[in-house]
């Protein structure tokens, strides 16, 4: 059985995406950083990180087969959500196999929708800015920073958009509530923004509930 510490990271292994990059990325900045499925220890963590690529289906479907919902829900410590993980975060998503809309964690009280490209390419594949930035994940980052998006869907501004990015239309690139936050770029792909991004959660603090 794994041991964690009291300052431990771990990076939930939802069954859906390589997590060798967010692992690689965040082992840069602690070596305090584990991979599990294991709701003892995602429970037990200091901070956790829910990754994710592909679709909002199968990704719930991961998982509710792993038993994680419930523990994923109840967390009180810092969790990040990247890319399909933070709109796993959201109540709804319409990326959908067919014209029902996915229940997802409903952690953060938004949605999914497709994205709004005005005739601009989908996916939204490559590096663009982030503006609006409103939490202490961006501190020291420059408005107007680049950082790296690959998805066609995405969570519109409302009020718990904590940066925005422009794509056709603005679009939510974080979001937060309380102790979710929610990234829809890659900040393990995004050079040193997104390792400056990284740093700042793992040095974040929010109060547990």
């Amino acid at each position: 059985m794994v041991e964690t510490s009291k300052n431990n990271t771990v990076i939930i292994d939802t069954g859906v995406c390589n997590l060798t990059s967010v692992y690689q990325a965040v082992r840069r900045i602690t070596d305090d950083v584990i991979v599990s499925d294991n709701p003892k220890i995602i429970k037990q963590a200091a901070r956790v990180i829910l990754p994710g690529v592909g679709a909002a289906q199968p990704g719930m479907q991961s998982l509710i087969s792993k038993g994680l919902v419930e523990t994923i829900q109840q967390l009180t410590q810092p969790v990040l959500g990247i890319c399909l993980g933070m709109q796993l975060l959201t109540e709804t998503s319409q990326e959908s196999s067919n014209s029902s809309r996915v229940n997802t964690l409903g952690v953060i009280p938004t949605q999914v929708e497709q994205l709004e490209s005005q005739g601009q390419p989908l996916p939204h594949m490559g590096w663009n800015q982030l503006s609006n930035m409103t939490h202490p994940i961006f501190d020291g980052i420059a408005d107007n920073a680049f950082v790296y998006f690959v998805h066609s869907y995405g969570a519109p501004i409302s009020g718990y958009t904590i940066a925005s990015t422009d794509y056709g239309n603005l679009f939510s690139a974080a979001i937060a509530k309380d102790n979710f936050i929610g990234l829809q770029f890659h900040p393990e792909k995004s050079g040193n923004t997104g390792s400056a991004i990284l740093n700042n959660f793992i040095n974040l603090r929010i109060e547990q509930k």
